[in-house]
């Protein structure tokens, strides 16, 4: 490719390959990619986990391991980073190309204030030294919208909230004013008002300093409200490029139109309208009623000094329905389902699992209760003993609780691997061997082991792709279905909350806000948080974006 055909392009690759060499055999993650970047322009890189997409901009940054080979063109500017000097590469790193990472809390040092770490790249690339650096940390500080500035610099990671460590690290990734940033997820650890407003600000940085992005994400809905080209990447192939509408609203490519159609959809929603007022809960005279709680109000013990997480919260579930929670974090959602797990004393109200209120209950009696509680976690791979064989995973609940014996154990385990779908030559297999979606599937799997009648699902498709995620939800209803659990699920998508659930509770620094059934309160809400929420939730179609963030705007400034 010529320097004429280049000077255009933030960044562009051309033919690019990268293989890596195993013990077992190569693995080709890239095949052949072109791809280009201009000056002020975002172009979403979009694809399930494995297809390739963080390798590509790993390459551009010359982050790639030395087991890796290299052909084809990654340009930085008029640059060619493939094979280039390790030196170099570094210099150009935070001048030329940076990068914002998926999990802030990783990509921040912990025992370095904010101060070093924002001075450190200005000092090392010889822009600004001692005081000088210092002002313009604090500049970078202000313009991502961190509040004091001046105090808040010499404060540690840890004494920022999620969405402020992500507003940090962009700081860091635009304070040597590079030609293009790769966002690689930059929004999937945040909740949706955090998300929408750090959308904002890159949007907002790019036009102001005339950046390229390359943003990695497998959210369609930020794609629809960031992106103005994407490009689909499946199993290392580029399969489908084009503008954000061509791509989003008329998808050519059979792998588009799946990864499309497996986004759940919340449609039809009153932001702007006050509807009717809306019943708190079901109200069916025969619902068997599993979990009941009435003005709970829970308190974590700082050193001695009481915080409440959650006051005055009620609610009920019956068997066969699923409640969803919903909320920013930190509003008490997960609280909510540690005390009903009895991982939380109950400071007051009370708490009734099928009847027994458990504030009350001795060890021995909760005990039993807890035997009829099922629990899946936000991310499969920490929840499960990567010591033990699937199987075993599966039946440590029985193991805990001494149901049944090894023979009676292994064949609960093959009938749950067969539910959740998955063949029973896992059973002898270990979680490493498996991927993110059949790791959660056996979590839900050791869930229903003991057949519980109420089942705590916390986020438990945050860290999957769109199409896993989709099989995974699917199988929740098919299950839920046949065992006629009750379920609480906690999460941050609504999108996912408006198809699972039956009711839903909005739940703000840990009081329920708005609560009643879910196609009235997520399609018709009456309380202004509710609204903003479903205005901060994007949608994976460029023009309903476009008015969503439109009334998000508003509703914000009104608050």
């Amino acid at each position: 490719m010529s320097t004429e055909a280049t000077e255009n392009f933030a960044l562009s690759f051309q033919d690019l390959k990268v293989t890596f060499e195993t013990e077992a055999r190569d693995v080709q993650a890239v095949k052949g990619l072109s791809l280009q970047v201009r000056p002020g322009e975002v172009v979403a890189l979009v694809g399930e986990s494995g297809s390739g997409k963080s390798v590509t901009s790993t390459a551009a940054m010359g982050l790639l391991p030395g087991n890796a080979n290299i052909t084809g063109e990654a340009r930085v500017g008029n640059v060619n980073v493939v094979g280039l000097d390790k030196g170099k590469m570094r210099k150009m790193r935070a001048t030329d190309i940076a990068m914002v990472f998926q999990e802030p809390m990783t990509a921040l040092n912990p025992v370095l204030t904010v101060e070093r770490q924002l001075t450190e790249a200005l000092e090392l690339h010889g822009i600004a030294y001692g005081k000088e650096a210092t002002a313009r940390a604090v500049e970078l500080l202000t313009m991502v919208g961190i509040p004091q500035p001046e105090k808040r610099i010499k404060q540690y990671p840890h004494q920022f909230s999620g969405g402020q460590r992500q507003r940090i690290v962009i700081a860091m990734a635009i304070s040597c004013d590079p030609k293009v940033i790769i966002a690689d997820e930059p929004t999937t650890a945040l909740d949706v008002t955090v998300q929408a407003e750090i959308l904002d600000l890159m949007r907002e940085l790019k036009d102001r300093l005339n950046t390229g992005i390359l943003l990695i994400t497998h959210n369609m809905g930020v794609v629809a409200d960031m992106a103005d080209r994407v490009a689909v990447m499946f199993q290392g192939n580029l399969v489908e490029t084009g503008t954000v509408e061509q791509v989003l609203l008329k998808p050519e490519h059979e792998y588009t139109q799946r990864l499309l159609a497996a986004v759940p959809k919340l449609e039809q929603v009153a932001l702007t309208t006050t509807g009717l007022a809306h019943d708190s809960m079901t109200a069916a005279k025969d619902r068997e009623l599993v979990l009941t709680a009435k003005d709970l109000v829970l308190e974590y013990d700082m050193r001695g000094t009481k915080y409440r997480a959650v006051e005055g919260v009620s609610f009920d579930i019956a068997k066969g329905e699923v409640l969803g929670i919903v909320g920013e974090s930190g509003s008490g959602k997960s609280t909510v389902a540690k005390a009903v797990l009895g991982l939380l004393p109950v400071a007051e109200g009370s708490l009734l699992v099928k009847g027994n209120n458990l504030p009350k209950l001795s060890p021995r009696e909760a005990r039993e209760v807890r035997k009829t509680i099922g629990v899946i976690f936000q991310d499969p791979a920490a929840s499960l003993n990567p010591r033990f064989p699937i199987g075993d995973c599966i039946t440590e609940p029985m193991v805990v609780h001494k149901v049944g014996n090894k023979a009676s154990r292994t064949k609960r385990a093959q009938e749950l691997l067969d539910a959740v779908k998955l063949p029973r030559n896992v059973i002898n297999r270990y979680p490493h061997e498996l991927s993110g979606g059949q790791r959660q599937r056996i979590c839900i799997a050791r869930a229903l082991t003991l057949s519980p009648e109420l089942l705590i699902a916390d986020e438990p498709t945050s860290a999957l792709d769109v199409s896993v995620q989709a099989v995974v939800l699917e199988m929740l209803q098919d299950l839920q279905r046949d065992f006629n659990f009750a379920c609480l699920f906690v999460s941050h998508d609504l999108a996912v909350v408006d198809m699972l659930a039956d009711s839903v509770v909005v739940m703000q620094n840990g009081k329920s806000v708005e609560q009643g059934r879910v196609k009235d309160v997520l399609h018709a809400p009456q309380h202004d948080y509710t609204r903003r929420l479903l205005a901060a939730a994007p949608v994976p179609d460029p023009h309903q974006q476009a008015v969503r963030r439109d009334a998000w705007r508003i509703l914000n400034s009104q608050k």
